[in-house]
């Protein structure tokens, strides 16, 4: 019976693990100095070699060779069970599917017993995590003080949920997430071996779709010899459901020149052609990603091919920085919606639309004018004055769009929600701030701001955060003249109401210029 690509490839000696020297190397040093611990917790993402290291140690406890540095050698009778999975002394537990008490006093009676051929008797307990409380409680004593004879390996991909009194038991070796570039190199090994015709670029879409997974990459690559045809980007692209990469890159390029209905019809035109709406929303997310680390110059630290690598850096000048990380947040949302969603290309466009806005408001308050106006001053006459007036210095035009009349509560409030929307594009803490006080008045060119606690007053006028000066510099943007805030903290009365409702209260801070305070 043939065997799949990853059980076919899996690794026979330690030298063969890819991406995990810091655990193979200690390992073979503890066997090396006959140092072998009785219990071993093997920790990391699904795929990285947890099992495979596990079946490694059993088979270097257990290997015949007279050599310490040839362990496991491969060649011997224990080695050949290992591989064939016929080694009784080899014992793995599947604990998603044994997670009870029963099973845990099961295996207590069983590890009194003396190995049938081996050295030691190897407990491979996979999915550690998913046993329960009560067995974890049976497990311990067993754990703390085995028989000689035994040795237990634990592995799972959640460690916080083992319990501490398990992993203070245990030497603990936390596995990585392999490289684009030792996947690729490993698959590279696979093909050459088979015998299989692989282009390097769909080598390359494949390991960066395993994210950090050998043995995802390994299956999606023998998913693609099943029709022994050779192995190209568009056969990986239509295995994915993922799009064409000049289409991923039209959009993010509709986004950064504000071209929705492009970016639209682009979407639509890649669901058609055979992509699926969340792989689409992965590789937006991957790109955006890519260009956020331009812009704030990691290009050392990415792993792309010179084409796109070209592109990113494109973007990088063409999308507004401050909101990258919001749209980056947007399209992974739409990626982990689509999951429950009854038409999944929708949320990926209303993802897209929202971003495009964004975008926009982005755009749009970079190009608003200064938030202080050059000042005109009244040139000192040199000449002897006559008596006759001097004419006031001609009035500074407003802004755009807005009128020359004083600053008003009922003007502000008109336009509170645009200005909130403003402040949302360049800093989402400082909207949610803003949104926790209420406008008290205002007066003159000072809007008066009432906070329900000292706290919340305190973070927004902090001046590291800078919050209260960018709140006043959209508020001078708007109105057209220079507008200065000013905070006071409302406290709430018996009645609930806030203390700025009472007559009284209201009368002394109008004619007194008296300050609400929390008691």
């Amino acid at each position: 019976m043939p065997f799949a690509l990853y059980r076919k490839w899996r690794p026979r000696r330690f030298e063969e693990v890819v991406g995990q020297e810091h655990v193979t190397r200690t390992l073979r040093n503890a066997l090396r100095l006959g140092r072998i611990a009785h219990a071993y917790l093997f920790a990391g993402p699904r795929g990285t070699g947890k099992t495979t290291t596990a079946r490694l140690l059993a088979k270097a406890v257990n290997c015949l060779a007279e050599s310490v540095e040839e362990r496991p050698c491969d060649r011997c009778r224990i080695c050949q069970a290992v591989n064939e999975g016929r080694l009784i002394d080899l014992i793995e537990i599947d604990a998603a599917s044994n997670r009870g008490i029963d099973e845990i006093r099961d295996l207590r009676e069983r590890v009194r017993f003396s190995p049938s051929e081996a050295r030691y008797k190897v407990y491979v307990i996979d999915e550690a995590h998913m046993l329960t409380p009560e067995a974890f409680n049976a497990l311990l004593k067993t754990l703390e003080e085995p028989p000689p004879h035994v040795i237990f390996v634990l592995a799972t991909t959640e460690p916080h949920r083992i319990p501490a009194t398990i992993l203070s038991r245990c030497q603990r070796f936390d596995f990585r997430r392999l490289s684009t570039a030792e996947i690729v190199g490993r698959l590279e090994e696979i093909v050459a071996a088979e015998g299989l015709k692989a282009e390097p670029e769909a080598l390359t879409w494949i390991a960066r779709q395993a994210t950090g997974s050998l043995r995802d990459a390994v299956t999606l690559l023998d998913q693609l010899t099943a029709d022994e045809e050779p192995i190209t980007v568009e056969r990986v692209q239509r295995a994915l459901g993922a799009g064409r990469w000049d289409l991923v890159s039209q959009v993010i390029e509709a986004l950064g020149e504000g071209e929705t209905a492009r970016g639209l019809t682009l979407i639509a035109r890649a669901v058609e052609e055979g992509a699926h709406p969340q792989q689409l929303a992965r590789q937006l997310v991957e790109h955006l990603r890519a260009v956020m680390w331009i812009q704030w110059g990691n290009t050392e630290s990415l792993d792309l091919p010179a084409e796109q690598m070209g592109v990113a850096q494109q973007h990088a000048r063409t999308l507004p920085p401050e909101v990258l990380p919001r749209l980056i947040r947007l399209f992974t949302a739409a990626a982990s919606d689509m999951r429950t969603a009854w038409q999944p290309q929708l949320a990926l466009e209303l993802a897209f639309v929202e971003a495009a806005l964004a975008c926009q408001q982005a755009r749009a308050a970079r190009a608003a004018p200064a938030s202080t106006p050059a000042l005109t001053p009244v040139a000192v006459p040199t000449s002897p004055t006559t008596g006759a007036p001097v004419p006031p210095p001609p009035a500074a035009a407003p802004a755009a769009g807005v009128g020359t009349g004083s600053l008003t509560l009922e003007a502000l409030r008109e336009r509170w929600a645009s200005i909130l929307k403003a402040v949302r594009a360049q800093s989402l803490p400082t909207e949610a701030l803003l949104k926790s006080c209420a406008l008290y008045s205002v007066e003159g060119n000072t809007v008066v701001l009432a906070w329900p606690s000292e706290l919340l007053r305190d973070k927004f006028q902090d001046p590291r955060a800078k919050a209260q000066a960018l709140v006043e510099d959209i508020l001078s943007h708007t109105f057209g003249f220079p507008v200065i805030i000013k905070n006071i903290v409302a406290r709430k009365t018996r009645r609930g109401r806030p203390a700025t409702e009472d007559p009284l209260i209201r009368r002394a801070v109008e004619d007194l210029g008296a300050q609400v305070e929390e008691e």
